[in-house]
């Protein structure tokens, strides 16, 4: 990876977090300044193994995969932040507090994932998540996160 990006695809997004499929919840960044703030992006698509149980008359996208994928851009973010931690220690949800959810997620729409620090505590991450489809807010938390 570049020291100075801005972008990640899939391969640098692999290179950077643990999760592997089916569990990698981010297939690119859009943005992202380390320390402060990450635009992520999910391609939500019908083959998506969820989809099979949720629901199957009706898909949803579970708001806690939502979460997941706000919890991993903020890693992602936090990795980059300290380099030095990839490959080495995990990032842990430490809480989540002022859940909301909006609007339902689908197959079809694009999720885009905006996360900022709050506060930065030696391991301990403070972070506000946003989620959006069409510029429409769909998904809001604030989350904590530890190197661990």
């Amino acid at each position: 990876m570049d020291e100075n990006i801005s972008t990640l695809n899939i391969t640098d997004i692999l290179n950077t977090l643990p999760h592997r499929y089916p569990f990698v919840l981010v297939d690119r960044i859009l943005d992202v300044t380390p320390g402060e703030s990450i635009t992520g992006l999910k391609n939500v698509s019908m083959n998506e193994p969820y989809f099979q149980g949720h629901f199957p008359a009706e898909p949803v996208m579970p708001g806690v995969l939502i979460l997941e994928g706000l919890a991993q851009a903020g890693a992602i973010m936090a990795y980059l932040t300290m380099r030095d931690q990839i490959g080495k220690k995990l990032v842990y949800f430490a809480g989540l507090d002022g859940v909301r959810f909006r609007q339902k997620v689908v197959p079809g729409d694009q999720l885009i994932m905006k996360v900022q620090t709050v506060k930065k505590k030696m391991r301990m991450w403070s972070l506000e998540g946003k989620a959006f489809v069409d510029d429409k807010l769909v998904a809001e938390a604030k989350l904590m996160a530890t190197f661990s």
